[in-house]
Protein backbone atom coordinates (compact mmCIF):
# COMPACT_ATOMS: atom_id res chain seq x y z
CA UNK A 1 0.00 0.00 0.00
CA UNK A 2 1.49 3.41 -0.97
CA UNK A 3 1.77 5.98 1.60
CA UNK A 4 -1.34 7.94 2.55
CA UNK A 5 -2.08 11.08 1.37
CA UNK A 6 -1.95 14.22 4.04
CA UNK A 7 -5.11 16.52 3.54
CA UNK A 8 -4.36 19.16 6.65
CA UNK A 9 -7.15 22.19 7.17
CA UNK A 10 -6.94 24.42 9.99
CA UNK A 11 -8.96 27.90 10.60
CA UNK A 12 -7.34 31.31 12.75
CA UNK A 13 -8.55 31.46 16.47
CA UNK A 14 -11.35 28.63 16.04
CA UNK A 15 -11.99 27.47 19.63
CA UNK A 16 -12.66 23.68 20.89
CA UNK A 17 -16.44 24.55 21.55
CA UNK A 18 -17.20 26.32 18.53
CA UNK A 19 -18.82 23.04 16.63
CA UNK A 20 -22.01 21.52 16.35
CA UNK A 21 -21.06 18.88 17.34
CA UNK A 22 -19.35 19.82 20.34
CA UNK A 23 -22.53 20.34 22.52
CA UNK A 24 -21.49 23.42 23.99
CA UNK A 25 -22.29 26.87 21.44
CA UNK A 26 -25.31 27.01 19.30
CA UNK A 27 -23.21 26.72 15.81
CA UNK A 28 -24.01 25.05 12.75
CA UNK A 29 -21.52 23.22 11.47
CA UNK A 30 -23.33 20.33 9.76
CA UNK A 31 -20.31 18.97 7.49
CA UNK A 32 -17.60 19.24 10.66
CA UNK A 33 -20.63 17.38 12.56
CA UNK A 34 -20.43 15.00 9.74
CA UNK A 35 -17.02 14.75 9.44
CA UNK A 36 -16.11 14.02 13.41
CA UNK A 37 -18.55 11.18 12.85
CA UNK A 38 -16.41 9.53 10.19
CA UNK A 39 -13.07 9.66 12.20
CA UNK A 40 -12.18 10.64 15.97
CA UNK A 41 -13.06 13.69 17.51
CA UNK A 42 -10.01 14.45 20.15
CA UNK A 43 -11.88 16.81 22.67
CA UNK A 44 -8.82 17.72 24.74
CA UNK A 45 -6.54 19.50 22.16
CA UNK A 46 -4.74 22.46 23.02
CA UNK A 47 -2.57 25.06 21.51
CA UNK A 48 0.97 24.41 23.29
CA UNK A 49 1.51 27.95 23.03
CA UNK A 50 -2.10 29.96 21.48
CA UNK A 51 -0.80 33.10 19.53
CA UNK A 52 -0.65 32.66 15.79
CA UNK A 53 3.04 32.53 14.75
CA UNK A 54 4.22 30.41 17.64
CA UNK A 55 1.56 28.01 17.30
CA UNK A 56 1.91 27.58 13.32
CA UNK A 57 5.88 27.21 13.58
CA UNK A 58 5.06 24.43 16.01
CA UNK A 59 2.57 22.73 14.11
CA UNK A 60 4.95 22.85 11.46
CA UNK A 61 8.56 21.70 13.75
CA UNK A 62 7.05 19.43 16.51
CA UNK A 63 8.88 21.71 18.73
CA UNK A 64 7.69 24.27 21.73
CA UNK A 65 8.03 27.77 21.32
CA UNK A 66 11.41 28.10 23.00
CA UNK A 67 13.18 26.10 20.72
CA UNK A 68 12.12 27.26 17.33
CA UNK A 69 12.28 30.46 18.89
CA UNK A 70 9.59 31.90 17.41
CA UNK A 71 8.06 33.45 20.40
CA UNK A 72 5.43 35.76 19.36
CA UNK A 73 4.32 37.18 16.30
CA UNK A 74 5.82 38.51 13.46
CA UNK A 75 9.59 37.30 13.45
CA UNK A 76 10.97 34.91 11.17
CA UNK A 77 10.90 31.26 11.95
CA UNK A 78 14.58 29.90 11.36
CA UNK A 79 15.45 28.34 8.62
CA UNK A 80 17.90 25.89 9.75
CA UNK A 81 15.12 23.55 11.59
CA UNK A 82 13.06 20.50 9.06
CA UNK A 83 9.43 21.26 9.18
CA UNK A 84 7.12 18.76 8.18
CA UNK A 85 7.25 19.00 4.50
CA UNK A 86 10.89 18.67 4.13
CA UNK A 87 10.22 14.77 5.81
CA UNK A 88 7.60 14.35 3.48
CA UNK A 89 9.84 15.72 0.42
CA UNK A 90 12.47 13.30 1.12
CA UNK A 91 9.86 10.54 0.92
CA UNK A 92 8.48 11.50 -2.53
CA UNK A 93 5.86 13.11 -1.38
CA UNK A 94 4.40 16.50 -2.95
CA UNK A 95 3.98 19.38 -0.55
CA UNK A 96 1.48 22.75 -1.19
CA UNK A 97 -0.05 25.06 0.99
CA UNK A 98 -2.81 27.76 0.44
CA UNK A 99 -3.80 30.43 3.13
CA UNK A 100 -2.08 32.51 6.16
CA UNK A 101 0.98 31.40 6.63
CA UNK A 102 2.33 33.93 9.30
CA UNK A 103 6.03 32.36 9.93
CA UNK A 104 8.02 34.65 7.74
CA UNK A 105 9.03 38.42 7.97
CA UNK A 106 7.67 41.59 9.86
CA UNK A 107 5.85 42.59 6.67
CA UNK A 108 2.89 41.50 6.81
CA UNK A 109 2.30 41.79 3.02
CA UNK A 110 5.63 40.27 1.72
CA UNK A 111 5.68 37.70 -1.15
CA UNK A 112 7.43 34.71 0.29
CA UNK A 113 9.86 33.63 -2.57
CA UNK A 114 10.96 29.92 -3.55
CA UNK A 115 13.16 28.57 -1.13
CA UNK A 116 14.21 27.60 2.30
CA UNK A 117 11.27 30.30 3.94
CA UNK A 118 8.55 28.03 1.94
CA UNK A 119 9.48 25.63 4.32
CA UNK A 120 9.24 22.31 1.75
CA UNK A 121 6.17 23.26 0.37
CA UNK A 122 7.68 23.51 -2.99
CA UNK A 123 5.06 21.67 -5.38
CA UNK A 124 2.38 24.84 -5.25
CA UNK A 125 2.05 27.55 -3.23
CA UNK A 126 -0.76 29.91 -3.00
CA UNK A 127 -0.36 31.76 0.10
CA UNK A 128 0.29 35.40 2.06
CA UNK A 129 2.21 36.23 5.31
CA UNK A 130 -0.76 37.43 7.36
CA UNK A 131 -3.44 39.69 6.49
CA UNK A 132 -7.43 39.77 8.03
CA UNK A 133 -9.26 41.29 5.16
CA UNK A 134 -11.55 38.59 4.41
CA UNK A 135 -13.71 40.59 1.83
CA UNK A 136 -11.06 42.26 0.15
CA UNK A 137 -7.98 40.04 -0.34
CA UNK A 138 -5.09 38.36 -1.60
CA UNK A 139 -2.48 35.82 -1.74
CA UNK A 140 0.53 35.52 -3.81
CA UNK A 141 1.29 32.05 -6.29
CA UNK A 142 4.05 30.19 -7.85
CA UNK A 143 7.36 32.41 -7.93
CA UNK A 144 5.29 35.72 -8.55
CA UNK A 145 5.77 38.52 -6.20
CA UNK A 146 2.78 39.97 -7.74
CA UNK A 147 -0.67 39.55 -5.43
CA UNK A 148 -3.79 37.93 -7.04
CA UNK A 149 -6.45 40.05 -5.45
CA UNK A 150 -9.69 37.99 -4.76
CA UNK A 151 -13.56 39.20 -5.23
CA UNK A 152 -15.58 37.78 -2.59
CA UNK A 153 -14.95 35.92 0.48
CA UNK A 154 -11.34 35.13 0.84
CA UNK A 155 -11.99 30.57 1.81
CA UNK A 156 -13.98 30.35 -1.29
CA UNK A 157 -11.13 31.56 -3.17
CA UNK A 158 -8.36 29.51 -0.98
CA UNK A 159 -11.18 26.47 -1.00
CA UNK A 160 -11.41 26.14 -4.91
CA UNK A 161 -7.33 26.56 -5.22
CA UNK A 162 -6.85 23.35 -2.67
CA UNK A 163 -9.93 21.45 -4.79
CA UNK A 164 -7.66 22.43 -8.18
CA UNK A 165 -4.64 21.08 -6.36
CA UNK A 166 -5.80 17.26 -4.97
CA UNK A 167 -7.56 17.08 -8.28
CA UNK A 168 -4.51 17.59 -9.92
CA UNK A 169 -2.46 15.45 -7.77
CA UNK A 170 -5.82 13.02 -7.62
CA UNK A 171 -3.94 11.89 -11.04
CA UNK A 172 -0.85 11.79 -9.94
CA UNK A 173 0.70 8.10 -8.62
CA UNK A 174 2.98 10.36 -6.07
CA UNK A 175 1.54 10.89 -2.46
CA UNK A 176 0.88 14.44 -1.47
CA UNK A 177 0.48 17.00 1.70
CA UNK A 178 -2.15 20.06 1.09
CA UNK A 179 -2.43 22.10 3.71
CA UNK A 180 -5.03 24.86 3.33
CA UNK A 181 -4.81 27.60 6.59
CA UNK A 182 -8.06 29.91 6.47
CA UNK A 183 -8.19 33.51 8.23
CA UNK A 184 -11.29 33.63 9.91
CA UNK A 185 -12.79 32.93 12.59
CA UNK A 186 -10.20 35.50 13.38
CA UNK A 187 -11.32 38.97 13.89
CA UNK A 188 -12.80 40.83 12.13
CA UNK A 189 -15.93 38.86 13.08
CA UNK A 190 -18.60 40.37 11.27
CA UNK A 191 -16.68 40.31 7.74
CA UNK A 192 -18.36 37.06 6.78
CA UNK A 193 -20.52 36.75 3.89
CA UNK A 194 -24.15 38.80 4.22
CA UNK A 195 -26.41 34.77 4.07
CA UNK A 196 -24.10 34.01 6.97
CA UNK A 197 -24.59 36.43 8.96
CA UNK A 198 -28.20 36.32 8.35
CA UNK A 199 -28.17 33.27 10.05
CA UNK A 200 -27.36 34.82 13.37
CA UNK A 201 -29.29 37.71 14.82
CA UNK A 202 -27.83 38.85 17.56
CA UNK A 203 -30.12 39.09 19.64
CA UNK A 204 -30.97 35.05 19.39
CA UNK A 205 -27.74 34.59 20.21
CA UNK A 206 -26.95 32.56 23.61
CA UNK A 207 -23.35 33.56 25.65
CA UNK A 208 -21.80 31.38 27.50
CA UNK A 209 -22.05 31.52 30.89
CA UNK A 210 -18.50 33.05 31.82
CA UNK A 211 -19.32 35.87 29.47
CA UNK A 212 -21.77 37.49 31.98
CA UNK A 213 -19.37 38.08 34.78
CA UNK A 214 -18.30 41.71 33.83
CA UNK A 215 -18.35 44.21 31.56
CA UNK A 216 -15.94 45.03 28.58
CA UNK A 217 -12.79 44.04 29.16
CA UNK A 218 -12.35 45.03 33.11
CA UNK A 219 -14.46 48.03 32.59
CA UNK A 220 -15.94 50.00 35.39
CA UNK A 221 -18.73 48.19 37.20
CA UNK A 222 -20.47 45.43 38.28
CA UNK A 223 -21.74 43.52 34.73
CA UNK A 224 -22.15 44.59 31.07
CA UNK A 225 -24.67 48.02 29.91
CA UNK A 226 -27.28 46.83 27.02
CA UNK A 227 -25.30 48.29 24.92
CA UNK A 228 -21.82 46.28 25.79
CA UNK A 229 -24.05 43.29 25.48
CA UNK A 230 -25.35 44.19 22.69
CA UNK A 231 -22.17 44.77 20.88
CA UNK A 232 -20.87 41.30 22.64
CA UNK A 233 -23.83 39.30 21.04
CA UNK A 234 -23.00 41.03 17.69
CA UNK A 235 -19.03 39.78 17.75
CA UNK A 236 -20.18 36.33 18.77
CA UNK A 237 -22.51 36.12 16.44
CA UNK A 238 -19.71 37.01 13.09
CA UNK A 239 -17.72 34.62 14.70
CA UNK A 240 -20.33 31.98 14.47
CA UNK A 241 -21.39 33.30 10.49
CA UNK A 242 -17.47 32.22 9.91
CA UNK A 243 -17.82 29.04 11.32
CA UNK A 244 -20.62 28.08 9.58
CA UNK A 245 -18.90 29.75 6.21
CA UNK A 246 -16.26 27.83 7.04
CA UNK A 247 -18.09 24.58 7.33
CA UNK A 248 -19.94 24.86 3.94
CA UNK A 249 -16.00 25.27 2.44
CA UNK A 250 -14.95 22.14 4.15
CA UNK A 251 -17.84 20.26 2.56
CA UNK A 252 -17.14 21.22 -0.60
CA UNK A 253 -13.36 19.98 -0.36
CA UNK A 254 -14.69 16.99 1.13
CA UNK A 255 -16.89 16.20 -1.93
CA UNK A 256 -13.90 17.02 -4.15
CA UNK A 257 -12.04 14.17 -1.96
CA UNK A 258 -14.53 11.58 -2.50
CA UNK A 259 -14.92 12.36 -6.48
CA UNK A 260 -11.31 12.38 -6.42
CA UNK A 261 -11.64 8.85 -5.47
CA UNK A 262 -9.09 9.38 -2.77
CA UNK A 263 -11.02 9.18 0.64
CA UNK A 264 -9.94 5.45 1.19
CA UNK A 265 -6.15 6.29 1.26
CA UNK A 266 -6.00 9.96 2.82
CA UNK A 267 -5.63 11.81 6.35
CA UNK A 268 -7.41 14.32 6.98
CA UNK A 269 -7.03 16.86 9.61
CA UNK A 270 -9.11 19.65 10.38
CA UNK A 271 -7.97 21.93 13.44
CA UNK A 272 -6.88 25.22 14.54
CA UNK A 273 -3.66 27.04 15.64
CA UNK A 274 -5.45 28.53 18.60
CA UNK A 275 -8.80 29.61 20.32
CA UNK A 276 -10.57 32.96 21.00
CA UNK A 277 -11.73 34.01 24.69
CA UNK A 278 -14.58 35.92 22.60
CA UNK A 279 -15.71 38.17 26.41
CA UNK A 280 -15.28 34.65 28.37
CA UNK A 281 -14.22 35.32 31.67
CA UNK A 282 -14.06 39.23 31.14
CA UNK A 283 -11.38 38.53 27.88
CA UNK A 284 -10.81 38.90 24.71
CA UNK A 285 -8.65 37.29 22.25
CA UNK A 286 -5.99 34.18 22.90
CA UNK A 287 -2.30 33.81 24.71
CA UNK A 288 -4.48 32.87 27.93
CA UNK A 289 -4.59 29.43 29.72
CA UNK A 290 -8.68 29.24 29.26
CA UNK A 291 -9.63 26.68 27.62
CA UNK A 292 -11.63 28.88 25.07
CA UNK A 293 -8.15 30.78 24.09
CA UNK A 294 -6.10 27.08 23.97
CA UNK A 295 -8.86 24.92 22.95
CA UNK A 296 -8.99 23.90 19.67
CA UNK A 297 -10.87 21.85 17.41
CA UNK A 298 -8.88 18.40 16.89
CA UNK A 299 -11.16 16.07 14.09
CA UNK A 300 -8.74 13.32 11.93
CA UNK A 301 -10.19 10.78 9.69
CA UNK A 302 -8.79 7.64 7.80
CA UNK A 303 -10.81 5.34 6.85
CA UNK A 304 -10.44 1.52 7.55
CA UNK A 305 -7.36 3.20 9.97
CA UNK A 306 -8.72 5.93 12.33
CA UNK A 307 -11.88 4.46 14.09
CA UNK A 308 -14.87 6.27 13.09
CA UNK A 309 -17.36 8.02 15.76
CA UNK A 310 -15.21 8.28 18.67
CA UNK A 311 -13.96 11.03 20.85
CA UNK A 312 -11.03 11.18 22.61
CA UNK A 313 -10.16 12.85 26.02
CA UNK A 314 -6.16 12.28 26.53
CA UNK A 315 -4.50 15.78 25.95
CA UNK A 316 -3.28 16.20 22.63
CA UNK A 317 -1.01 19.42 21.63
CA UNK A 318 -0.37 21.56 18.15
CA UNK A 319 2.87 20.12 18.85
CA UNK A 320 2.37 16.84 18.32
CA UNK A 321 0.47 16.74 15.52
CA UNK A 322 4.03 16.44 13.57
CA UNK A 323 5.35 13.76 14.58
CA UNK A 324 2.33 11.70 14.66
CA UNK A 325 1.42 12.28 10.97
CA UNK A 326 4.67 11.32 9.73
CA UNK A 327 4.56 8.42 11.85
CA UNK A 328 1.24 7.43 10.45
CA UNK A 329 2.75 8.03 7.46
CA UNK A 330 5.35 5.39 7.82
CA UNK A 331 8.15 8.01 8.76
CA UNK A 332 10.39 8.75 11.22
CA UNK A 333 10.28 12.39 12.99
CA UNK A 334 13.57 14.46 12.68
CA UNK A 335 16.11 14.28 15.57
CA UNK A 336 15.36 16.54 18.40
CA UNK A 337 11.42 16.91 18.21
CA UNK A 338 9.66 17.14 21.47
CA UNK A 339 6.29 16.83 19.96
CA UNK A 340 5.05 12.91 20.76
CA UNK A 341 4.26 10.35 18.53
CA UNK A 342 0.81 9.92 19.37
CA UNK A 343 -0.07 7.52 15.92
CA UNK A 344 -0.90 4.58 18.53
CA UNK A 345 -3.59 6.59 20.20
CA UNK A 346 -4.82 8.35 16.81
CA UNK A 347 -5.56 4.93 15.61
CA UNK A 348 -7.64 3.67 18.41
CA UNK A 349 -5.23 2.78 21.29
CA UNK A 350 -6.66 4.21 24.38
CA UNK A 351 -3.29 3.18 26.50
CA UNK A 352 -1.27 5.08 24.57
CA UNK A 353 -2.97 8.80 25.27
CA UNK A 354 -0.79 10.96 27.06
CA UNK A 355 -0.60 11.96 30.36
CA UNK A 356 -0.27 15.46 30.22
CA UNK A 357 0.82 18.61 27.87
CA UNK A 358 2.95 21.86 28.11
CA UNK A 359 1.45 25.03 27.69
CA UNK A 360 2.95 28.19 27.99
CA UNK A 361 3.44 31.62 27.02
CA UNK A 362 7.14 32.88 27.09
CA UNK A 363 6.99 36.47 25.88
CA UNK A 364 4.04 39.04 27.09
CA UNK A 365 3.50 42.12 25.49
CA UNK A 366 4.38 44.69 28.43
CA UNK A 367 0.96 46.52 28.24
CA UNK A 368 -1.01 43.60 28.40
CA UNK A 369 -2.85 43.29 32.49
CA UNK A 370 -0.91 39.90 33.32
CA UNK A 371 2.53 38.18 33.07
CA UNK A 372 4.58 35.20 31.35
CA UNK A 373 2.98 31.73 32.21
CA UNK A 374 3.92 28.22 31.97
CA UNK A 375 1.24 24.67 32.85
CA UNK A 376 0.06 21.89 31.89
CA UNK A 377 -3.49 20.08 31.06
CA UNK A 378 -3.95 16.34 31.55
CA UNK A 379 -7.44 14.51 31.00
CA UNK A 380 -9.22 16.21 33.64
CA UNK A 381 -7.06 19.44 35.58
CA UNK A 382 -5.72 22.63 33.97
CA UNK A 383 -3.28 24.57 35.74
CA UNK A 384 -1.39 27.74 35.04
CA UNK A 385 1.37 30.16 36.79
CA UNK A 386 2.84 33.04 36.40
CA UNK A 387 6.92 33.13 38.08
CA UNK A 388 5.71 34.31 41.37
CA UNK A 389 2.72 32.84 42.27
CA UNK A 390 -0.05 30.22 40.60
CA UNK A 391 -3.19 32.02 38.11
CA UNK A 392 -5.44 29.37 37.69
CA UNK A 393 -6.43 25.73 38.26
CA UNK A 394 -9.73 24.50 37.08
CA UNK A 395 -11.34 20.85 37.49
CA UNK A 396 -12.29 20.52 33.91
CA UNK A 397 -14.91 17.48 34.07
CA UNK A 398 -16.35 18.77 37.32
CA UNK A 399 -16.34 22.61 35.98
CA UNK A 400 -15.76 22.53 32.01
CA UNK A 401 -17.15 25.81 31.60
CA UNK A 402 -14.40 27.05 34.38
CA UNK A 403 -16.08 29.02 36.59
CA UNK A 404 -14.13 28.23 39.78
CA UNK A 405 -10.84 28.73 40.04
CA UNK A 406 -9.42 26.30 42.75
CA UNK A 407 -5.74 28.09 42.79
CA UNK A 408 -4.75 28.62 46.36
CA UNK A 409 -7.85 26.72 47.83
CA UNK A 410 -6.54 24.69 50.77
CA UNK A 411 -8.86 21.76 50.09
CA UNK A 412 -6.66 21.59 46.63
CA UNK A 413 -3.53 22.25 47.55
CA UNK A 414 -2.01 18.59 47.27
CA UNK A 415 -3.30 18.57 43.56
CA UNK A 416 -1.82 22.42 43.31
CA UNK A 417 1.13 20.87 44.59
CA UNK A 418 0.86 18.04 42.10
CA UNK A 419 0.29 20.04 38.63
CA UNK A 420 2.91 22.66 39.95
CA UNK A 421 5.60 20.06 39.94
CA UNK A 422 4.79 18.14 36.73
CA UNK A 423 5.32 21.79 34.97
CA UNK A 424 8.18 22.14 36.41
CA UNK A 425 9.15 18.42 34.95
CA UNK A 426 8.16 19.78 31.64
CA UNK A 427 10.06 22.91 31.98
CA UNK A 428 13.04 20.59 32.47
CA UNK A 429 12.52 18.51 29.90
CA UNK A 430 12.28 20.99 27.59
CA UNK A 431 14.94 23.40 28.48
CA UNK A 432 13.06 26.44 29.89
CA UNK A 433 14.05 28.56 32.80
CA UNK A 434 10.96 31.13 32.85
CA UNK A 435 12.86 33.68 32.21
CA UNK A 436 10.99 37.20 32.81
CA UNK A 437 9.50 38.40 29.29
CA UNK A 438 11.46 41.38 28.23
CA UNK A 439 14.06 38.62 29.10
CA UNK A 440 12.99 36.14 26.53
CA UNK A 441 12.18 39.19 24.02
CA UNK A 442 15.68 40.73 24.20
CA UNK A 443 16.92 37.30 23.34
CA UNK A 444 14.62 36.29 20.23
CA UNK A 445 12.60 39.14 19.55
CA UNK A 446 15.56 41.49 18.58
CA UNK A 447 14.42 45.39 18.06
CA UNK A 448 11.09 44.87 20.05
CA UNK A 449 9.19 47.62 21.67
CA UNK A 450 7.55 46.54 24.91
CA UNK A 451 7.85 42.55 24.08
CA UNK A 452 6.46 43.19 20.63
CA UNK A 453 7.49 43.61 17.52
CA UNK A 454 6.53 46.18 15.07
CA UNK A 455 5.07 44.96 12.22
CA UNK A 456 3.48 46.88 8.57
CA UNK A 457 2.10 45.97 5.70
CA UNK A 458 4.48 47.40 2.28
CA UNK A 459 3.21 50.54 0.36
CA UNK A 460 2.61 48.28 -2.77
CA UNK A 461 0.04 46.00 -0.59
CA UNK A 462 -1.53 49.63 0.99
CA UNK A 463 -2.23 50.63 -2.66
CA UNK A 464 -3.70 47.26 -3.65
CA UNK A 465 -6.37 47.49 -0.92
CA UNK A 466 -6.91 51.30 -2.76
CA UNK A 467 -7.20 49.94 -6.20
CA UNK A 468 -9.09 46.69 -5.22
CA UNK A 469 -11.84 48.57 -3.03
CA UNK A 470 -11.91 51.18 -6.17
CA UNK A 471 -12.40 48.60 -9.13
CA UNK A 472 -14.74 46.27 -7.12
CA UNK A 473 -17.21 49.42 -5.84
Amino acid sequence: MSRPNIIYVFADQMRSTALGCAGVERVHTPNLDAFAAQGMRFTNAVSNTPVCSPSRATLLTGLHALTHRLVFNDIMLRTDVRCLADVLNDAGYRCGYVGKWHIDVQDRGAFTPPGPRRRGFDDFWASYNCHHSYLNGYYYTGESPDSVWVDGYMPDAETDLAIGYLRQKAAQRDPFCLMLSWGPPHCPYRQAPQRYLDMYPPESIELMPSVRQGRVYGGNGPGPTAEEDRAKREQVAGYYAHVTALDECFGRLMAAIDAAGIAGNTIVVFSSDHGDMLYNHNRGWKCKPYRESMGIPLLVRWPGRVPAGRAAGGPVGIVDHMPTLLHLAGLAAPEGVQGQDLSAYFLGSDSAAPHSQLISFPVMPENYSYGVWRGVVTSQHTYATFRDKPWLLFDDQADPMQMTNLAGSPDHAALQADLDAQTRAWLERTGDPFEPSRTVADKYYRGHVGCVMPYFENETIRQGYAAHRKSSS
